[in-house]
């Protein structure tokens, strides 16, 4: 792999991997290995539903350390300096404040790296149509979000 991917991510993001990643690897691993136990233990092997089932959860559970360990390797954590004056610009790890033109409506995002994302949470994406489109923006402008079935303008009310 001579091309990785970087993957934006706030210290707080980072440690919930790290957190993750461990747990699976110190608590989750050791359960998997008492739940083949068992399995074996009830007979044969080619007919056990629970060994089948407990070979399938070790298999989720190797994959998911597989990609947490990638994660981490290539992580880049978001600088989060503060938004300290007007002149301040839309980055990540910043929270925006936005105010949709079309209906008035406004709303509060952390925009986060693509792992982050949780919309539903007020983390948004570096690289939705949204934020790419606020991106080194400042407060008070008005902007075009394209890439969307009805492209709309939203207005920067705050950085923070």
């Amino acid at each position: 792999m001579a091309d990785t991917e970087k993957f934006y991510v706030t210290q707080a993001g980072y440690d919930e991997l790290v957190r993750e990643l461990n747990d699976l690897v110190q608590n989750v691993r050791k359960q998997v290995i008492i739940e083949l136990q068992e399995a074996r233990a009830q007979g044969d092997l080619s007919e056990n539903a629970d060994y089948d089932a407990a070979r399938d959860h070790q298999a989720q559970v190797e994959k998911r350390i597989a990609e947490l360990d990638a994660m981490i390797k290539n992580a880049e954590i978001i600088e989060e300096d503060a938004a300290d004056d007007k002149n301040a610009l839309v980055r990540l790890g910043r929270t925006v404040t936005l105010k949709d033109l079309s209906d008035g409506e406004e709303y509060v995002f952390n925009i986060v790296g693509s792992i982050e994302a949780d919309p539903l949470n007020g983390k948004l994406s570096n690289n939705t149509p949204l934020a790419e489109a606020i991106m080194d923006k400042k407060i008070g402008d008005i902007v075009r979000v394209q890439r969307v079935d009805e492209p709309y303008d939203v207005e920067i009310l705050n950085i923070a």
